[in-house]
């Protein structure tokens, strides 16, 4: 497998039913090739089709890849959660971005 992306719901509550949570993984062996940038263009278009409206995830500031993957896909910055995971023994803030998909309004 070079890439995935998946969209599992955002929350079980009905307001927020056309919310789905974002993940994008490519193959270390593979990255810098376009493998991620499509497989998320892919999940966009497949979520609009479905009748979702938004693509949220949260990114950790120093992953300037998956930010500048985002960005590039017009995913915009809308917060950050402090000290919101523990990685190797460190807190780290989460950067929260999103994506308005305009095929659903």
């Amino acid at each position: 497998m070079v890439a995935w992306a998946s969209a599992p719901p955002y929350s079980d509550r009905k307001a927020c039913e056309g919310v789905r949570d974002f993940s994008v993984y490519v193959a270390r062996e593979r990255r810098g090739h376009g493998f991620g940038k499509l497989a998320m263009e892919a999940l966009a278009a497949e979520c609009g089709r479905r009748g979702y409206w938004k693509l949220v995830s949260r990114v950790f500031p120093e992953n300037q890849a998956s930010l500048a993957l985002c960005r590039a896909l017009g995913f915009r910055d809308v917060g950050v959660y402090h000290r919101h995971a523990k990685l190797d023994g460190e807190w780290r803030d989460c950067l929260i971005v999103e994506l308005l998909l305009s095929s659903s309004f």
